[in-house]
């Protein structure tokens, strides 16, 4: 038996936990610079890492 391709449940979750988190942080206020854009998605895929203090502003130019 085949599974379908694409993202399981975990990874959908997982997401939107990261959405939260940025969220929370900051990284999701301004998307006008394509720079804040990139610190937004990464903030969300390395969610965990902001959870123990990692700095993500200023990251990108």
């Amino acid at each position: 038996m085949r599974r379908g391709g694409g993202i399981s449940i975990l990874g959908v979750i997982y997401l939107i936990i990261g959405v939260v988190v940025a969220g929370n942080q900051g990284y999701l206020v301004d998307w006008t610079n394509p720079g804040n854009v990139i610190e937004g998605l990464l903030a969300i895929i390395v969610w965990p890492a902001l959870l123990f203090g990692v700095d993500l502003h200023g990251l990108v130019p």
